[in-house]
């Protein structure tokens, strides 16, 4: 098949699906390893806390065709739609538990400038592409339930390869990765990271200043909540796949991931779903309040996460934050959803993660059967979480006051299937790396009655168990 250009396409190209179930035992690790050497490699999962939320982990490489919106374009919606267009089942999709091909990549947060009234207005110093995704019609997906691998490739009209021979890669990939060891990454504490050679993008003095003018937005009645951050840089050494490894045996996340674009990789620890669509009903579960957690090495360690998770759990001001995205999300939702069905399937939770305590809620509903995928962008991108309330407002005071763009931070990483489904996480968590440093970005919800040394100890703690990976794998 070739690949052609968005003003060329003339037809949809028809995708039947085929899959093979492979019983082994094949270290996760080794497998990232052997995809990391593929072009085009995305890497969805990998490490055993996905078995807490959708239960599978994909291992993607040579794309059929790549898609890339950048800043200075127009009409983003518009030409992601022609190219989600473009490939469709041959016959209407069985239900399937997991992903079965389709795009992977990654939504930056700038793209809600082209659909909210927030002009970006800050430094685009990075200067990665707003949306990027990549067509996969062969993939290994990995049941942490089942304990088993589905190879699964697409069949395309005027395809050079047949389905077996797809198959045939993809089973030879699996027994490359028997024979691969993945060295025991180092280990690195993570309390006693030192910041003092970790640049920012804004100085104390910025944040503090900063925080003083936000608070000022919220006496003034013009927003009840704004997620602000900053940026985190230092020097890159390793190999991005070590540094992946690292994140997963260290600090594994359900919803982590690993993208290698060529001229800058991501590594995502995220513990936030976004998005997920299934069999009709969209799910959205916003992350809300942090507390730190320490490893229960020290003798005091385990009285201590004891103490913070029963603060969390306690504070009123935590549970008024949730409340105000959950009330959000439900609005964002009801663009979308048939009237009657949003709720909250799960109330407040505590959430427990290698270096933090979290507090969730899940809010869903049924879509409309005339909602598309950039239905669903338009009305819920970004996620209301990593913003504030009001919404729009929030976005333009952001933009006013962060000095440099977010780009994959806080935008959205994971897959659209052929067959509707969606699983996209929230980008928090998240390194850039690019021309030998990595960047690190953590904010946090300023409220009323925030503190601001609170909240710039927040950034902290969130981005030490990211640092700590990054000097690990630098060190080898």
């Amino acid at each position: 098949m070739t690949i052609t250009t968005l003003k060329t396409i003339k037809k949809q190209a028809a995708c039947e699906l085929h899959s093979k179930i492979k019983s082994a035992e094949i270290n996760l690790d080794s497998l990232s390893e052997i995809f990391s050497a593929l072009p085009g490699v995305s890497i969805l999962g990998g490490n055993f806390s996905k078995e807490t939320a959708d239960g599978f982990s994909y291992w993607m490489a040579m794309p059929k065709e790549v898609f890339e919106f950048r800043a200075g374009q127009v009409e983003p919606l518009e030409k992601l739609q022609q190219v989600l267009d473009k490939y469709k089942p041959s016959r209407p999709p069985l239900p399937n538990e997991m992903f079965t091909g389709g795009w992977g990549g990654f939504f930056g947060y700038e793209l809600g400038s082209h659909l909210e009234p927030a002009p970006c207005t800050n430094t685009d110093d990075l200067r990665l592409p707003i949306i990027r995704l990549l067509f996969y019609d062969r993939l290994i997906a990995y049941d942490h339930n089942k304990k088993s691998f589905q190879l699964i490739t697409l069949q395309l009209d005027n395809d050079t390869e047949t389905p077996q021979q797809k198959l045939s890669f993809l089973e030879t990939l699996l027994d490359k990765a028997r024979d691969v060891r993945v060295p025991t990454p180092p280990p690195a504490d993570i309390e006693d990271m030192d910041f003092s050679r970790i640049r920012s993008n804004m100085t104390k003095d910025f944040y503090l200043r900063a925080f003083d003018k936000i608070k000022r937005h919220i006496y003034d009645g013009d927003v009840y909540q704004i997620n602000f951050s900053q940026r985190f840089c230092c020097e890159f050494l390793a190999r991005p796949i070590d540094l992946f490894h690292w994140q997963n045996r260290y600090n594994p996340s359900p919803y982590s991931a690993y993208i290698d674009a060529g001229n800058f990789q991501i590594v995502s620890a995220s513990p936030e779903m976004f998005i997920t669509v299934k069999d009709g009903i969209i799910s959205t579960k916003p992350i809300k309040g942090t507390r730190k957690r320490l490893e229960e090495t020290s003798a005091n360690a385990k009285q201590i996460n004891t103490e913070n998770l029963q603060q969390l759990i306690d504070s009123a001001k935590e549970k008024a934050e949730l409340n105000m995205i959950i009330d959000l999300e439900r609005n964002d939702l009801a663009r979308l959803c048939v009237p009657g069905t949003r709720k909250v399937t799960q109330p407040r939770t505590i959430e427990t993660c290698p270096s933090v305590f979290h507090a969730v809620a899940t809010v869903a509903g049924k879509l409309r059967d005339d909602v598309n995928f950039c239905d669903i962008l338009k009305a819920v991108f970004p996620g209301g979480s990593i913003t504030g309330a009001p919404k729009i407002r929030s976005m333009q005071i952001i933009n006013e006051t962060e000095p440099t763009s977010r780009g994959v931070y806080t935008g959205c990483l994971g897959y659209i299937g052929l067959d509707g489904s969606v699983c996209l996480n929230i980008a928090i968590r998240t390194i850039i790396i690019k021309k030998k440093s990595a960047y690190v970005q953590t904010g946090g919800g300023i409220v009323a009655d925030s503190d601001p040394m609170a909240e710039y100890d927040e950034t902290i703690t969130k981005a030490r168990a990211l640092i700590a990976g990054i000097t690990a794998v630098n060190s080898v």
